[in-house]
C-alpha cells in the first residue's frame, strides 16, 4: 500500500508564490510517475504537472511557465512549486503516485488565490 501526504498550500495574493509538498510512504524513485491535480468547485480534476520515472516532466498549457514541478528521492518527497498565482488557479490540489498501474491519491490541500 502506498501512502502520500500533501501539504503547503493556503490563501495567496494574485501573483504570488506556493509551494506543495508531498510526502510519500515508499520509495518515489521506483514509482512509474508522480503528478499532481486539481479540482475546483463544479468542475473536473484535472493534470497540472507530472514527473515520470526517468525525470521527465509535463504540464498542461494553463500552468506552463508558472509551476514546476520537481522531487527528492532521498526525502521520497515531490513538491509543486507555484508562481505567478491567478484567482483561477483556486482549487483544491491532489497528490498522486503511480505505482504497478495503480494510482494512489492524498487527501488534497486547498489552495486558494484571492484578486
Amino acid at each position: 500500500q502506498v501512502h502520500v501526504v500533501e501539504s503547503g498550500g493556503g490563501l495567496v495574493q494574485a501573483g504570488g508564490s506556493l509551494r506543495l509538498s508531498c510526502a510519500a510512504s515508499g520509495t518515489i524513485n521506483g514509482y512509474s510517475a508522480m503528478g499532481w491535480y486539481r479540482q475546483a468547485p463544479g468542475k473536473q480534476r484535472e493534470l497540472v504537472a507530472v514527473i515520470f520515472s526517468g525525470g521527465d516532466t509535463s504540464y498542461p498549457d494553463s500552468v506552463k511557465g508558472r509551476f514546476t514541478i520537481s522531487r527528492d528521492n532521498e526525502k521520497n518527497t515531490v513538491y509543486l512549486q507555484m508562481y505567478s498565482l491567478k484567482p483561477e488557479d483556486t482549487a483544491r490540489y491532489y497528490c498522486s503516485a503511480l505505482v504497478n498501474k495503480l494510482n494512489y491519491w492524498g487527501q488534497g490541500n486547498q489552495v486558494t488565490v484571492s484578486s
